[in-house]
């Protein structure tokens, strides 16, 4: 009988899938199974960063449910954890901050599964999946063979990896380095938001648990931390990435709009007495990271915004995240996402970038 996937999402739209398949275990049989049948697959985690059709999936998705973690100390002040790809992510991060392991303190909150990490390399406040990935366990879909891939082999980037860009297969595990800490201090705080909230300097250490409190409060403060009484959490989280775009187009938007270096800056250079220097290198590659809540809020939509009749909403904590307020559809969804991407555009000429995944329709 067909299952409505919207019960499964935490946008809470998407249709019916002709066949969904809560896995426990023996995932590598089950996956192989569905493979071999020819028809269509969805994987499904958490369901907190996809958007799916209100025609639903005509095929087959599984959702993974296997939970569970390990972790090894390695003696050298690292410890290498393994966590279940269906383990909650939120979860392992409160269990390695209760022990005193530093490295995704700063990634408290995100709400989906460890399968899908590294899926989009998540990243929040000052911390990436990418800095502690050591590899995750796939089974290939080429092939159907059971294989680790190494973090560079993923190609981790901002938001992005080879399985987001198209390598199919299932995330069955991952291994994480994490920093085994004495002191129970965390990673130095790299994030001015999150710096400001603890009332330390950039680049501090403080406690692991000061540090997840803090970043719980400031993700609750955006609506991004699910809580089935708070209609804004009814999100994809952020539904746009902040744009990279050249340096030299970065200089031509206001000079009020934050933006980000992505390269360090050159460092000195020491020229000889008598001797010219040389001309500086060409800076014209580099890339500037933007905000796309700053663009979004100087385009003119404002948060609770929403298209007349629509029940798809910008959030009215933050102006990254579309919520649904109740009973809104997916097409909604994409029609306010469209909007907020046309209106971006016209002001600035910059288009935004949807983060989550999108499954029978289009943006």
């Amino acid at each position: 009988m067909p299952s409505d996937l919207s019960a499964y999402t935490t946008l809470r739209v998407g249709g019916p899938a002709r066949l969904l398949i809560d896995q426990y275990e023996s995932l590598v049989d089950t996956m192989r199974e569905v493979w071999e049948s020819g028809e269509p697959w969805l994987v499904l985690g958490g369901g907190s960063n996809v958007v799916i059709g209100d025609e639903g999936f005509d095929g087959s998705v599984v959702r993974i449910t296997d939970a569970g973690f390990e972790a090894r100390d390695n003696g050298d002040g690292t410890v290498r954890v393994r966590a279940s790809a269906g383990h909650s992510w939120d979860a392992l991060v409160a269990e390695t901050v209760s022990r005193g392991w530093a490295g995704i303190e700063g990634l408290s909150g995100i709400p989906g599964t460890c399968g899908a990490a590294p899926i989009q390399n998540i990243g929040a406040y000052g911390q990436e999946l990418a800095s502690v990935l050591v590899s995750v366990e796939f089974l290939d879909y080429l092939t159907g063979d059971l294989v680790t891939l190494s973090a560079a082999e993923l190609e981790l980037s901002y938001r992005h990896s080879a399985l987001k860009g198209g390598r199919l297969g299932v995330v069955l595990s991952i291994d994480l380095a994490l920093t085994a800490t004495a002191d129970g201090l965390s990673e130095p705080i790299a994030y001015d938001q999150l710096a400001g909230a603890l009332g330390v300097a950039l680049g501090a250490r403080v406690p692991l648990a000061d540090v997840r409190a803090s970043v719980l409060q400031l993700r609750a403060s955006k609506g991004m931390v699910l809580d089935p009484t708070d209609p804004d959490t009814a999100s994809a989280g952020s539904f746009f990435t902040n744009p990279i775009v050249g340096e030299n187009f970065a200089r031509t938007l206001p000079e009020a709009a934050p933006r980000w270096l992505m390269e360090p800056e050159p460092a000195d250079r020491v020229v000889p007495l008598g001797e010219e220097p040389a001309p500086p290198a060409e800076r014209s590659d580099f890339r500037v990271k933007l905000s796309a809540a700053w663009l979004i809020e100087r385009a003119g939509i404002r948060r609770g915004f929403s298209l007349p009749g629509s029940k798809a909403a910008i959030s009215s904590k933050h102006t990254l995240a579309i919520t649904n307020t109740g009973g809104a559809t997916a097409t909604e969804i994409s029609e306010l996402a469209r909007y907020v991407q046309t209106r971006v555009f016209s002001e600035f000429g910059v288009r935004l970038q949807p983060e989550p995944v999108f499954i029978g329709l289009e943006l």
